[in-house]
């Protein structure tokens, strides 16, 4: 595993609509590997293949209630409810919005192997789920948020 940059808001690459992936194999892994391993050393809740330059439909999130979660090419199936709340990112450092995101969020992704999964997560993981899987479309949360704020050195 390697800690791999995480590239900030700017760069042309969080901006492009990922590829699907179709080889489930070693290279696969290891890129799994090292966005675990960076989104430990980040500190995050979640990464995206594209955060780290790799126009991959790939996520990890990692978050305590839920566990941790490899999903290749993820798609969401259905959403309930909603929730407004602070959101960051890895990729917009020193910053964070207010957004609003469905409550409950049904998707289906593979995992490293190619298997199928559903899962179905509400608040937080919810949360997770929408931001990451946007970073797949080139969206970023700032693009949602209703407001912006500075982080301060205690956050």
């Amino acid at each position: 595993m390697a800690y791999r940059y995480v590239v900030q808001i700017g760069d042309e690459r969080l901006r492009k609509t990922s590829e699907e992936v179709k080889r489930f194999d070693g290279e696969l892994w290891a890129l799994l590997d090292d966005m675990k391993e960076t989104v430990k050393k980040e500190n995050g809740a979640g990464l995206a293949a594209p955060q780290i330059g790799i126009n991959k439909r790939v996520v990890v999130i990692d978050i305590e209630e839920d566990g941790y979660f490899e999903m290749i090419n993820p798609k969401i199936l259905a959403v309930k409810g909603e929730q407004t709340g602070n959101e960051g990112c890895l990729s917009v450092k020193g910053k964070y919005g207010t957004v609003t995101r469905p409550y409950k969020v049904k998707a289906e992704y593979r995992d490293r192997r190619g298997k199928k999964h559903t899962v179905t997560g509400t608040e937080l993981f919810a949360r997770c789920m929408c931001h990451e899987f946007d970073h797949l479309d080139g969206v970023l949360y700032v693009d949602k948020a209703t407001e912006m704020f500075e982080t301060t050195e205690e956050e």
